[in-house]
C-alpha cells in the first residue's frame, strides 16, 4: 500500500488544497476497491507543528507529528502564501522534503509549494511550474530552474508541480491516473467536476509589465511602446530617438523586462485585446485593429501563442454579458 503525506507548512496555507487532495485521494482509493482491488494507498496529514490555525483563526488542523513519519511513498507540498520569510520559517521541513526524495519518495507540489520545493535543490536543472502570477519572484530567487509559466502540471523524475491554486485539482487527478489508473481519474472528475482535459494557464496571465528594473531608458521605451499600440513601431527609429544602438537597445531591453522589444509589443498588445474582448462591445475585427494588427491570421496566431486560445475563444469565455441558461 502506497503511503502518501499531506504535509502543512507553517504560513498561511490555502486550505483547500489540503482537504481537497486529501477527499480527491480517499474518495480514489473507494473507487478503486468497489472495482474489486485491494486498498491502494493511505492518505494523511503532517506538520511538524501539529495543531495549526488558519484562514485567521476560523479553521485549525490536527495534523500527526512529522517526525513519526519514517517513509512515505508521494509528499504534497500544498499552496502557501509566498512571503519574504517564508522558506526561512520552513527551514527543518525544506530538509525533511530534500531527505524524503533521497529516500525514495515522489514529491509534488502545489502553486506557491514550488518555492519549498525549489529550496531543497531538487529542482536544480528541471522544470517545474506555479502561478503566473509569482514568476518575477521565483526566477528571482532560482535562477537555475526551468519555469515553465504556460505550463499547468510538470513531471520530471518523480516530481510533480502545478500552476495556480485550485488548478491542484488537475495536478490531483493527474496523480491518481499515475497511482491509480485512467479509468478511475475519469470517474474522480466527474463526481468532482473537474476538467481532466486542462493543460495549460496561459487562459488565465494577466501580463504585468515589468518597470521596477531601474533602467530609465527602457522605461521611456515601455511608455512609448505602450502609447501607440494602433500604430507600427519601428525598433530600429525608437532606438535612434534614445540615442542608443538597436543591438544595445536590445539588450538592455531583455535584460530589464524579460522579454525581447517584439515580445514586449505582442504581450501588451495582447493584453489589451484581452481586456477589450472581455467587455464584449467590440467586434474581433475591431479589436484587431484597435491594436494595430491589419492582418487576421497573425493577430489570432500570436494570440493564440500566448493565451492558449482563439480570440473567438477567448471572447466567448470570458464576455461577461454571458446569459446563463
Amino acid at each position: 500500500m502506497k503511503q502518501v503525506t499531506i504535509i502543512v507548512p507553517q504560513g498561511e496555507i490555502n486550505l483547500s488544497s489540503i482537504t481537497g487532495s486529501f477527499e480527491i485521494l480517499t474518495r480514489a482509493n473507494d473507487i478503486w476497491q468497489k472495482m474489486g482491488n485491494k486498498s491502494m494507498m493511505e492518505v494523511r496529514i503532517a506538520s511538524f507543528v501539529t495543531m495549526l490555525e488558519v484562514d485567521a483563526g476560523f479553521f485549525s488542523i490536527n495534523a500527526e507529528n512529522i517526525n513519526n513519519i519514517e517513509k512515505t511513498d508521494l509528499l504534497i507540498i500544498p499552496s502557501v502564501s509566498y512571503d519574504a520569510d517564508l522558506l526561512k520559517r520552513n527551514e527543518e521541513l525544506i530538509n525533511w522534503i530534500k531527505q524524503q526524495y533521497k529516500d525514495g519518495a515522489e514529491v509534488a507540489s502545489m502553486c506557491s509549494g514550488a518555492f519549498l520545493l525549489a529550496a531543497t535543490g531538487l529542482l536544480d536543472g528541471k522544470s517545474c511550474c506555479t502561478h503566473w502570477n509569482l514568476a518575477p519572484d521565483f526566477k528571482r530567487l532560482f535562477p537555475n530552474i526551468n519555469l515553465k509559466i504556460d505550463k499547468l502540471i510538470t513531471m520530471e523524475r518523480g516530481i510533480y508541480t502545478n500552476g495556480g491554486g485550485y488548478s491542484f485539482l488537475n495536478l490531483i487527478l493527474f496523480l491518481v491516473e499515475v497511482y491509480f489508473d485512467r479509468e478511475t481519474a475519469i470517474i474522480c472528475s466527474k463526481i468532482f467536476q473537474i476538467d481532466i482535459e486542462r493543460s495549460s494557464q496561459s487562459p488565465f496571465h494577466i501580463f504585468r509589465t515589468q518597470k521596477n528594473h531601474g533602467d530609465e531608458l527602457i522605461s521611456r521605451a515601455q511608455t512609448y511602446i505602450e502609447e501607440n499600440l494602433s500604430g507600427k513601431i519601428s525598433f530600429e527609429e525608437l532606438a535612434s530617438k534614445l540615442a542608443i544602438s538597436r543591438r544595445s537597445f536590445d539588450r538592455r531591453f531583455i535584460k530589464a523586462v524579460g522579454n525581447t522589444p517584439v515580445e514586449y509589443l505582442q504581450r501588451v498588445k495582447v493584453e489589451v485585446a484581452k481586456s477589450t474582448l472581455e467587455k464584449g462591445k467590440k467586434s474581433i475585427y475591431e479589436v484587431m485593429n484597435d491594436v494595430g494588427y491589419s492582418d487576421d491570421k497573425a493577430f489570432r496566431e500570436v494570440f493564440k501563442k500566448i493565451t492558449g486560445l482563439s480570440p473567438l475563444d477567448y471572447k466567448a469565455r470570458y464576455l461577461k454579458e454571458t446569459v446563463l441558461v
